[in-house]
């Protein structure tokens, strides 16, 4: 089994209230939130792209219902223009910049309640762990979960139990070979999520890690398959070479006398291998043959959510049928045993195993979803959709006169410039709600910015999953977005970025 796309994206599924979004400036006294610039003077500048829609009729920078008194001007000569000018589009796209609901894990693909809160930046992507590592195959991680050793105990005593029916004599021994079973069965477990990670690499697809847990391995592979052709390879080759490993097993059975233990553990290997290959071919997501389903009706039918929601509900399917069926056939005798009458413990425990491979079934089916969704969407998050306009001041300009010049030019955020007009840091919103009205004439903007660092700098063609990847990877309340010549095209704040993508999951596919 593989699990694609889990933690470069963003987490989902916190469904937190909306709350107002917090301009650069204090609350008005009646509790609305001005615009930024509205704090220093009253004014009604045109649209811009990159000001999200008011509804006043006024316009984006329009003043609302509750306006603050205009901040007093700073004494003495106003200060200098910056000589580079925040670069201005040519032909600004319509609708341009966001006006989304507050709100948001992967279950992410995806993937997946981790949430954040509204309005805090995003956070760097995790350093992968969840175990025990045991070595990098192919530069990938590897680790055991702590749920690994549970199973191992549970398998020891069980085939302990079957050993003691088959080969007497060995006494207590035989839970050392039982032992050693389990850990060649789940050697087995990791060559066949290998096989995953080995064709994932191959169609240069970034593997997080491989993690050995309770009922098997995952793969995780951070991105989709760019075909249908290529996913339905990426899934087939794990139960391929569980097949595979099981021939390879079966072959090495030949020359060995039955009724000892290498014989023992020879079938016991060749059986749990077929195993595994026969149930990852399910046709069900997160199974493997679920993939291979998904990728014919992408096949068939072009799109590849089509495919997501048709292997996802077989999913589900499966999930019942397992609850409700494998109690059944364990009861009528059909995998072997003999039929029982009675409940006893035996039939707790099959019914109790039915219940957890039925939840894990469920549970990765709808997360298969949350993640196709969560893909769907995000090409809709672009920088240069999501940034505010900017106004450029130099360090020393008292606040007040910076948000004059901001609500002038109709922006919605500041930019400390040096004196060659290049930018240096960034005025925080945080800072600025904190500085009181009659403050803001005598406190200089540098005071309240954010020296700029270099993953603090934002192309604005980044778009999607490789926007968010670079929020994540230099966490920070607010970016500089720049174009590719360095011209200044504005400011990215993190809130916006969060509120966009909720918006964005909470539209139906």
């Amino acid at each position: 089994m593989d699990v694609s796309g889990g933690s470069g994206q963003p987490r989902s599924g916190n469904d937190e209230p909306a709350r107002p979004q917090s301009g650069p400036t204090a609350p008005a006294a009646d509790g609305t939130q001005p615009d930024p610039a509205a704090a220093a003077t009253p004014g009604t500048p045109g649209p811009d792209p990159r000001d999200p829609p008011n509804p006043a009729p006024d316009g984006p920078a329009a003043q609302p219902p509750a306006p603050e008194p205009p901040a007093p001007e700073a004494p003495g000569p106003e200060a200098p223009a910056p000589k580079t000018p925040v670069h201005e589009p040519e032909h600004p796209e319509p609708g341009r910049g966001p006006h989304v609901p507050a709100h948001h894990a992967a279950g992410g693909p995806h993937g997946t309640g981790r949430g954040r809160g509204p309005g805090r930046p995003p956070q760097r992507k995790p350093e992968p762990g969840g175990g025990l590592l045991m070595g990098r195959p192919f530069g990938v991680p590897v680790y055991v979960a702590p749920s690994w050793f549970l199973v191992a105990a549970l398998i020891t005593w069980v085939f302990g139990g079957q050993l003691d029916r088959v080969l007497p004599e060995l006494g207590a021994a035989r839970y050392l070979v039982s032992l050693f079973f389990a850990v060649a069965f789940y050697a087995s477990v990791l060559v066949h999520e290998l096989a995953h990670t080995v064709a994932a690499l191959r169609f240069k697809l970034p593997v997080r890690r491989i993690q050995l847990q309770f009922f098997g391995g995952v793969s995780e592979i951070e991105k989709e398959a760019e075909t249908p052709g290529r996913e339905f390879v990426l899934a087939f080759v794990g139960p391929l070479l569980s097949l595979v490993l099981s021939g390879v097993f079966y072959l090495a059975l030949l020359p060995v006398e039955p009724g000892t233990v290498p014989g023992v553990l020879l079938a016991g290997l060749m059986i749990s291998n077929l195993i595994v290959a026969a149930f990852n071919l399910l046709p069900g997501l997160p199974l493997d043959g679920g993939r291979m389903l998904r990728a014919v009706v992408w096949k068939i039918t072009g799109k590849p959510m089509h495919g997501t929601v048709a292997a996802a509900w077989v999913g589900r399917a499966l999930a019942v049928s397992v609850l409700i069926g494998l109690p059944l056939l364990t009861q009528s005798g059909a995998l072997g045993s003999d039929a029982v009458d009675n409940v006893g413990m035996d039939t707790v425990m099959d019914a109790l195993l039915a219940a957890i491979l039925a939840a894990i079934i469920w549970t990765g089916a709808g997360n298969s979803l949350r993640m196709a969704r969560l893909r769907e969407h995000l090409p809709e998050l672009r920088a240069r959709a999501l940034t505010r306009r900017a106004v450029p001041v130099p360090a020393d300009t008292p606040l007040s006169e910076a948000l004059r010049r901001a609500n002038a030019s109709g922006a919605r955020a500041l930019v400390v410039v040096d004196s060659e007009g290049g930018p240096v840091s960034l005025v925080r919103e945080a800072a600025i709600v904190g500085v009181p009205e009659h403050r803001r004439p005598w406190v200089p903007v540098s005071t309240l910015a954010q020296d700029l660092t270099d993953g603090m700098r934002v192309s604005a063609e980044l778009s999607g999953e490789e926007l968010l990847d670079a929020l994540r990877a230099n966490p920070a309340s607010e970016y500089l977005v720049v174009e590719e010549t360095g011209a200044i095209y504005g400011v990215l704040s993190a809130a916006d970025v969060e509120r966009a993508f909720v918006k964005a999951m909470a539209r139906p596919s």
